[in-house]
């Protein structure tokens, strides 16, 4: 059963597969939500089958429910936002915080005169360019909800930091330009949030300017995407004669007048049956489209169904512009109503298989939000968001349980080490403020450390059983440079910028076989855009200014069979024309200047030397195994 779109959704009846069904189920059992327990109710199964339909698997130690965590689970609402670039999604982002009362007023991405910077752009090569290099955690209350917006890099040299931070969210809104439609990355990252099996709201942006026919933008959707949209939000006009939005689900009538450059849009509401509305709209021509589009999208379009939502089969599609702050208020309401709480988070299965995509397979033991024991993953790490003092903050998302300053935790690559977390933060993009009581389930909470003891995608734990959370997508290298520093009196500032930079993941150090420490460093990037933003941060946070030689070669493997397979492989040439160097924990990474020889390479050794698109950091045992 699914609901109207002139009315507030009903509880769905579909069934489901026994393994989606347990899922859900889990869901309805730990969150006690809206939308998991609709979902759940559709199964129409009690929680006390769920170890039978994971094949007997023994739960983790964590899945004692807590009530108190399960209610705070129910307010937090997470959210990443993906599109092309210049779509406007910081621009969208700063909106989102003005509407939320996070802000008293929101600045453009392209700041001119007195307009104020934006708040998730916060790196100086992010206001000069006007683009956004690196995602940004903003937290804030709203309508009883928590609210941790995520925004994302939308430029493809920075793919791999917007496929992080999906790892970190529980829906996605997919921002769509009305004047140009579906964008190359736009279809690169909707892949991503279907793999991560987030739900997705699609916002189209732009309508102050001329725009596609917004049947054409859906079909385009539908089409390309092969996912159901519903229309809640319909345009009336578009450009200089845009007037403002037809909610569908209440039959409410927005219309806009423009407010102050960062401020709050005016807004009269009226129902769409009012007899003054075609004098409200001003424009006879686009009161009878209106009418018109009213009666053929109820024939056209299927009505909201949540667990069609949820399964990633459909998604609620909302028009407006976030520059001028029409139809703003109606998304994040929306999100706020229909959006999914903290949901069940899968563990790494250990089987040391690839993880490329993201996907997961829906086999996975799976750890309950609502769980006594804390545990979080680190999605990103930044170093210098405040420059004076050459911090290092660890992005972590708390997945179950509390977490608060001065907990003890243990570390899962670090084979359980104890640590404990004496500072932890909460942020509104370069802003932060000390966490005061707890975080739950979906908050992103910022963890000042120490060289080295933490990377990307490392999981924090309490409890007595290690558990690792299911590893976070890496891209492979395609762009080698030697980093080279012309100034040998700014070797100590060189060596420390160039290390905290790293640390961050944006970019992959690699060194040349056997060296100690005094070779030049060579650095591999998905995109030339990234060293960019290293030499810009070198020079602007550490005074050091560097130059970069340029390598011939253009793809890379990992050869996880270590050094002694690939000697024997040198030895009897089977690697020719192949560079082999050592990334930063000693293991042989090869370099090919074609795609023809990586595919030829793979074809005779990939089985043999282990070749790997990428490698993760390495948990301690390894590391000292390997010493």
């Amino acid at each position: 059963q699914t609901s109207s779109p002139t009315a507030r959704p009903t509880t769905p009846r579909r069934a489901s597969t026994a393994r989606s069904t347990c899922s859900r189920a889990r869901q309805m059992r730990c969150s006690g939500q809206v939308f998991a327990t609709l979902i759940a109710t559709a199964a129409g199964l009690s929680c006390h089958v769920l170890p039978a339909l994971a094949g007997g698997r023994v739960p983790p130690p964590s899945c004692a429910v807590d009530t108190s965590i399960e209610q705070e689970v129910q307010r937090r609402r997470n959210l990443a936002i993906i599109s092309h670039p210049d779509a406007g999604k910081t621009t969208l982002t700063e909106k989102l915080l003005l509407y939320g009362g996070a802000i008293q007023q929101a600045g453009a991405v392209k700041a001119k005169g007195e307009q104020r910077r934006a708040t998730s752009d916060f790196m100086e090569l992010e206001q000069e360019r006007g683009i956004s290099i690196s995602s940004t955690v903003l937290s804030y209350e709203y309508a009883g909800k928590q609210v941790n917006v995520l925004d994302t890099p939308g430029h493809q040299d920075f793919s791999e930091d917007t496929y992080r931070t999906l790892a970190a969210a529980d829906n996605a809104v997919m921002l769509v330009d009305a004047a140009k439609g579906l964008e190359p990355q736009t279809r690169k990252l909707f892949e991503v949030a279907r793999l991560r099996r987030l739900p997705l709201f699609t916002f189209i942006n732009k309508l102050d300017r001329p725009s596609l026919s917004p049947y054409e933008l859906i079909d385009q959707i539908e089409q390309e995407f092969g996912i159901a949209c519903c229309p809640l939000l319909w345009p009336i006009g578009s450009g200089d004669r845009f007037k403002g939005v037809v909610e569908r689900r209440t039959s409410l009538v927005h219309l806009f007048s423009r407010g102050e450059r960062g401020k709050r849009a005016e807004e009269t509401v009226v129902p769409i049956a009012d007899p003054d509305l075609e004098s409200l709209i001003g424009d006879a021509e686009l009161y009878a489209q209106l009418m018109d589009d009213v009666e053929m999208l109820d024939g056209l379009t299927q009505p909201l169904s949540l667990a069609k939502l949820a399964r990633g089969e459909q998604t609620p599609v909302l028009f407006g512009s976030a520059m001028t702050n029409f139809g703003v208020q109606l998304l994040l309401d929306t999100l706020m109503e229909l959006g999914s709480p903290p949901m069940p988070r899968a563990l790494d299965a250990g089987d040391g298989a690839d993880f490329t995509s993201g996907e997961l397979s829906g086999d996975e033991e799976m750890v309950e939000p609502a769980s006594a024991d804390f545990s979080g993953f680190v999605f990103k790490l930044q170093a210098n968001t405040d420059p004076k003092h050459r911090d290092r903050i660890a992005y972590m998302r708390v997945c179950s349980g509390r977490f608060e300053k001065g907990l003890k935790v243990k570390h899962s690559r670090l084979r359980g080490q104890q640590l404990t977390i004496a500072q932890a933060q909460t942020m509104l993009g370069a802003d932060r403020s000390t966490l005061d009581g707890w975080s739950y389930p979906g908050d992103v909470v910022g963890i000042p450390f120490s060289p080295g003891q933490m990377a990307i995608g490392d999981t924090l734990y309490t409890g007595p059983r290690r558990i690792s959370y299911a590893k976070i997508p890496s891209f492979s290298p395609e762009i080698f440079a030697r980093c080279i520093n012309p100034t040998p009196s700014k070797y100590k500032a060189f060596n420390k910028g160039l290390e905290q930079l790293l640390n961050e993941g944006a970019v992959q150090q690699l060194i040349e076989r056997g060296d100690t420490g005094g070779g030049v460093p060579i650095l591999a990037a998905v995109g030339g855009l990234q060293l960019e933003v290293v030499s810009s941060r070198l020079k602007s946070e550490y005074g050091v200014e560097i130059s970069y030689e340029m390598m011939p070669q253009t793809q890379a493997r990992w050869a996880m069979a270590g050094w002694d397979k690939v000697d024997a492989a040198l030895r009897d040439r089977k690697l020719l024309n192949v560079k082999a160097l050592e990334d930063i924990y000693g293991r042989p990474v090869l370099l090919f200047a074609s795609e023809w020889t990586l595919n030829n390479a793979v074809a005779q050794l990939g089985d043999e030397l282990q070749l790997r698109p990428y490698a993760l950091a390495p948990d301690i045992q390894e590391r000292r195994r390997k010493k």
